[in-house]
């Protein structure tokens, strides 16, 4: 395996990401609550008179496993062959499935228009033209109402065939106003699709990249967004037209670090299901991710009483029956409020105190680790390291910060290269100066190559390649000289992620007047209140 040092210089085994289960049929028996998995049981006992059925046997062996382990599980279940047990796990998989199904549909707009497409299609099958239409009228009220506009054009098209193939009489001039309901459903749905084109590649460009670094990279994101607008976007009144347009402006704010442009379109984002109620149940997810970036942006401004009241805003709305019932929506809040409560601790200084959230996140990392994208766990990694650093804690900090460095992920090298960077100025505060010389060299080697060195960095750097020859008579007036030559860069808006990142002004102010740098982070919130 291969090796790294740790905060002593020894070396240890590198840290990797426990394996995840691959079986697709393990992990959705996993995902079931107990309410769902009664359910399953009940469904299954309905559709068959054998209540020995090895379909149960497999789910009930599945539901005791920790990790799924296919040679376990045949010894212990003897009657299931290993020849039968690809298609028994494919034909349980269909059964919770189908079994979840039942019990989800008043809850989703779009399985129940799916279900009502089902049945137009049983009528239509049986001849009966007229209730068929019937379903078709009444799906496409339902489909109206929450901005569906793939299932009106199903709709549509099946309203069509009917009307082509068979006579009846079911209104006048009823091809003109299929054919005007078809042409403007798919001038809508040319625009969502362009626009959410639009917000996915720029949104994929942040998740790989991070923000911007320089004027280029900012110059090519907003010549690239501008280049893919479609004309007349601004004068979209439809839902989901204006939702990916938002999402698309917010990227490019965030990722050109132009945070006020940020905040106001985050905000428009919230403010557009406070115009269409209806889609906050149709849409729970994008409406979580807005309040997400909403309290983001109230970060990144440092507005702190308008953080704290969007995570009140955003805690109340967990209590909702459309996130009490969603696992998805349980992990995206939890992350989400997660992330900006220790923010607002970044902001406090109140480092120490934010440590008491650790145990509760590492808990739910765990139980929710078959569902948390790299990129999140990454994010949490992060913060948690600098939590810990700012507490003083500076083994615990390169502990995490080893999580980091040592996955290897292609994505935000942002995040990754500041890692390096804290896991330096960490073993630089542990006197770990033996180790100096050689991560100095290789986390410039890291930045450099991937083109991510700011001229923050760049001073830093300096600093940091001659600090540990320096006699501690010296050594003070080197911070000074450094803290001096950064707080030029506070102003350029490609600089300010490195203060966001890493706050290196209230670290070097720290060494300076000896204390620990979160009673200097608060002692600038206290002065600001």
């Amino acid at each position: 395996m291969t090796k790294t040092l740790d905060s002593k210089g020894l070396q240890q085994k590198r840290i990797t990401m426990p394996n995840r289960s691959t079986d697709t049929t393990f992990q959705l028996v996993k995902s079931l609550e107990k309410s769902e998995k009664r359910n399953f049981k009940l469904y299954v006992k309905r559709n068959s008179a054998d209540s020995t059925l090895k379909i149960t046997q497999l789910f009930d062996a599945m539901d005791k496993m920790e990790e799924y382990d296919e040679a376990t599980l045949l010894r212990k279940n003897q009657s299931i062959t290993k020849q039968q047990l690809s298609n028994l796990k494919a034909y349980l998989y269909r059964s919770i499935l189908s079994s979840l199904r039942l019990i989800k549909q008043d809850d989703n707009i779009t399985i129940q228009l799916n279900e009502q497409m089902d049945f137009a299609r049983i009528l239509y099958n049986k001849g009966l033209y007229l209730q068929t239409l019937k379903i078709l009228d009444k799906m496409k009220e339902l489909a109206r109402q929450y901005e569906q506009i793939t299932y009106m054009q199903q709709i549509l098209f099946f309203e069509k065939k009917i009307e082509a193939l068979y006579i009846t009489r079911s209104m006048q001039d009823r091809a003109e106003k299929l054919s005007k309901e078809s042409v403007a459903v798919e001038e809508q749905l040319t625009s969502v699709s362009q626009l959410s084109n639009l917000s996915l590649q720029l949104y994929s460009w942040y998740i790989k990249n991070g923000v911007a670094r320089n004027e280029r990279e900012g110059d090519d994101v907003k010549a690239y967004f501008e280049s893919h607008l479609q004309r007349n976007a601004e004068k979209l009144t439809g839902f989901y037209e204006q939702l990916y347009l938002y999402q698309s402006h917010c990227w490019v704010a965030f990722i050109r670090q132009d945070y006020l442009l940020y905040y106001r379109y985050t905000q428009k984002w919230v403010g557009l299901f406070e115009k269409f109620p209806a889609m906050i149940e149709a849409e729970t997810a994008h409406y979580i991710k807005g309040m997400h970036n909403l309290m983001s942006a109230h970060f990144d401004l440092s507005n702190e009483a308008k953080l704290i009241e969007t995570i009140d805003q955003l805690e109340n709305f967990t209590r909702r029956k459309v996130v009490q019932q969603n696992e998805n929506y349980r992990i995206l809040c939890f992350v989400y409020i997660s992330i900006a409560k220790i923010n607002k601790h970044f902001l406090e200084g109140t480092f120490t105190e934010g440590l008491r959230l650790v145990p509760h996140i590492e808990e739910k990392l765990d139980e929710y680790e078959l569902y948390l994208d790299r990129h999140r766990v990454l994010t949490f990694y992060y913060k948690i390291a600098c939590l810990y650093f700012g507490s003083g804690n500076n083994e615990k900090a390169i502990e995490y910060l080893n999580k980091i460095i040592n996955w290897k992920v292609d994505l935000r090298t942002d995040l990754q290269c500041y890692a390096r960077l804290l896991h330096l100025i960490a073993h630089y505060e542990l006197g770990n100066f033996d180790l100096l010389e050689y991560l100095i060299k290789s986390v410039y080697r890291f930045m450099g190559k991937m083109e991510n060195l700011s001229s923050v960095e760049e001073e830093m750097f300096k600093f940091l390649r001659h600090a540990f020859k320096l006699t501690p008579g010296k050594l003070k007036p080197a911070f000074i000289k450094l803290l001096e030559s950064i707080r030029k860069y506070e102003g350029n808006r490609f600089e300010t992620r490195a203060f966001v990142y890493l706050d290196v002004i209230s670290w070097l102010e720290s060494k300076i007047e000896e204390i620990p740098v979160q009673n200097v982070i608060h002692n600038k919130y206290k002065r600001q209140k």
